[in-house]
């Protein structure tokens, strides 16, 4: 699954640098989303087989901590970027006249930049207060990797002020960045219901489909993982929801913009075309 996901997220950026027809902000932002993929399941993924298949379980204070840090800073940035994403293709399909001028190439890095931001300050306030409390000699962590849930639980400390602290910061941004999603979506779904021509509303949705395939995906496992009571505290199911997220997303991603997206399938058969594998 992990060189699937390696092997899909870099064709589909390779696929985007090489066609200059998608050098738009949309394929910049799919271009970062596929890179932050890769990152996110190696943080995680390489390791965990190789605990799995030689047999060494266990893993140093501080390679928990960087683990915890990185896998913290792509999840958050990931649904800043879908939140991103949503905006782009709101002002795309709401007020396409002026698209040109508020999605500029300066306004798209520093989304980009932002996310990240975001990103760093919840990994590191996440990081930072689990890291805090006192883990008494070596302490069992009931998952296959550092999630901040699994190490708050393994710890001999009062864990109620991180646990609020996690609940705070991360239903902020869960909450906040689902909320611009839902807005975009309603008003891209109101101007597509007042188009003209049902040429010009397929059109609109084609464009759309495959970010909300993702978006279902990011969103629907997440609010399964935390939305539930007991759903943390949960070793079974939190493992087989930290693999969904943290494994399965990243490897359907690719194949999702590839096969819903129209001109990414034209891109991909114009390059091997020029290849002459068609």
């Amino acid at each position: 699954m992990y060189v699937v996901t390696v092997v899909g997220n870099v064709c589909m950026i390779l696929i985007i640098r090489m066609d200059s027809n998608l050098h738009t902000p949309m394929y910049f932002f799919l271009e970062n989303l596929s890179t932050l993929d890769i990152c996110y399941s190696s943080v995680i993924t390489p390791r965990a087989a190789l605990a799995f298949l030689l047999g060494r379980r266990s893993i140093s204070y501080n390679g928990c901590a960087s683990q915890m840090f990185f896998f913290s800073l792509c999840g958050t940035t990931e649904a800043f970027f879908l939140a991103v994403m949503a905006y782009d293709r709101f002002t795309a399909i709401c007020n396409p006249l002026l698209y040109p001028v508020i999605m500029s190439r300066r306004l798209c890095v520093l989304m980009v930049m932002g996310s990240y931001l975001s990103g760093c300050i919840n990994c590191t306030i996440q990081t930072g207060f689990t890291f805090s409390l006192s883990f008494c000699g070596r302490r069992e962590i009931n998952h296959f990797f550092c999630d901040v849930a699994a190490v708050i639980h393994a710890s001999c400390s009062d864990t109620l002020v991180n646990e609020l602290v996690m609940l705070a910061v991360c239903g902020s941004i869960i909450v906040g960045t689902a909320l611009v999603v839902f807005i975009s979506y309603g008003y891209i779904i109101a101007t597509i219901v007042h188009m003209p021509s049902a040429e010009s509303r397929h059109r609109a949705f084609s464009t759309c489909s495959s970010h909300v395939m993702t978006i279902c995906l990011f969103f629907g496992t997440v609010f399964f993982m935390y939305a539930q009571p007991g759903a943390t505290s949960s070793p079974n199911k939190s493992n087989t929801i930290s693999i969904f997220y943290t494994v399965v997303i990243p490897m359907l991603n690719p194949f999702i913009y590839t096969l819903r997206n129209r001109e990414v399938k034209e891109s991909l058969k114009k390059q091997l075309k020029r290849k002459g594998f068609l």
